[in-house]
């Protein structure tokens, strides 16, 4: 299992590696939409990856319908971030985001999020 964490925030991408490491998932960072979209286009196949809405260069909305229309069908997409609103939700799930989990999380709403996913823990 390997996770891309897309996030502008270092602390938030350090906590999600943290929580995933500890199940076994590997982890790879990337700091905006773009950034984590090239990582996708690499090579490196990824299961999961949790996206932030707002982000520089490229936000998680735009990056989310980029890979969905690019065919990454089967990667599972949780949106992470503060964006409440549950028009923002609506949009995000609708354009193929698979989970929603809103900022500020903790350890076992995360956990929840990945049950839904069908990621067990180790």
């Amino acid at each position: 299992m390997r996770a891309l964490i897309v996030d502008d925030s270092r602390f938030v991408r350090g906590f999600l590696l943290g929580l995933l490491e500890e199940r076994g998932i590997a982890c790879e960072e990337a700091d905006d939409g773009q950034a984590g979209l090239v990582r996708l286009r690499s090579g490196v196949s990824f299961d999961l990856a949790l996206i932030d809405w707002n982000m520089p260069v490229m936000n998680g909305f735009q990056m989310l319908t980029s890979l969905r229309a690019e065919g990454f069908r089967d990667l599972k997409v949780m949106m992470v971030t503060t964006e409440a609103e549950m028009d923002f939700v609506i949009r995000a799930l609708d354009s193929g985001a698979d989970e929603y989990l809103m900022k500020p999380f903790d350890e076992d709403a995360l956990i929840e999020k990945l049950n839904l996913l069908g990621i067990a823990e180790d």
